[in-house]
């Protein structure tokens, strides 16, 4: 019994953690968005990224900050993996990332790659190491891959000339997808 009210308190913890990601992705895309990205300099886009994530982090963990040790107790679940299981994992998350720098223009299409696949890497690691059915990482890693036709779909039909449009379909995606996750992790455990 104190196993599953753990287990619930963990994916609650997931939940606010995914819902946070979720929120700050969505308000940097809008304040970029706003302010248009092309008229500032890098340096304020990452300050804009940066103030995001640190204020909604700031705020939602102030809230629930009994839920942080929940959220590390399973991130050290990992460490605890044979060589070969975090080699493959961070593989799966690293890779499309460092996949932009070979093809810049693509950017969009290798975050939802790099975070589908690092999302289901560690779903499936988890389930099949630690015995974790964390479905809120299934959830993102599915829904970001699935993203990836639909958002190259749209951008060449729709918006090929507006590459800022694109760009923003596709942190919408993702976000989308950690909220929905988000939603899943916290409300599953009532």
């Amino acid at each position: 019994m104190k196993r599953e009210a753990e287990t619930v308190l963990v994916r609650r913890a997931f939940g606010v953690l995914f819902l946070a990601i979720s929120a700050a992705l969505l308000s940097g895309t809008l304040l970029i968005e706003v302010f248009g990205q092309s008229h500032h300099p890098l340096i304020f886009n990452i300050l804009v990224w940066v103030a995001c994530f640190g204020i909604i982090f700031a705020v939602i963990f102030a809230r629930f900050r009994s839920y942080m040790q929940f959220v590390r107790s399973r991130m050290k679940q990992s460490v605890k993996w044979p060589m070969i299981a975090k080699i493959i994992n961070g593989l799966c998350w690293a890779g499309p990332f460092l996949a932009i720098g070979l093809v810049p223009s693509a950017y969009q299409y290798f975050i939802l790659l790099g975070i589908g696949m690092g999302n289901l890497s560690t779903f499936f690691l988890m389930k099949t190491i630690n015995k974790l059915n964390n479905k809120e990482q299934l959830i993102v890693g599915s829904i970001s891959l699935i993203s990836i036709p639909l958002a190259a779909g749209l951008d060449n039909s729709f918006f090929s000339a507006r590459t800022d449009v694109a760009i923003l379909l596709s942190r919408a995606l993702i976000a989308a997808a950690y909220g929905i996750a988000g939603v899943y992790a916290y409300f599953s455990s009532i």
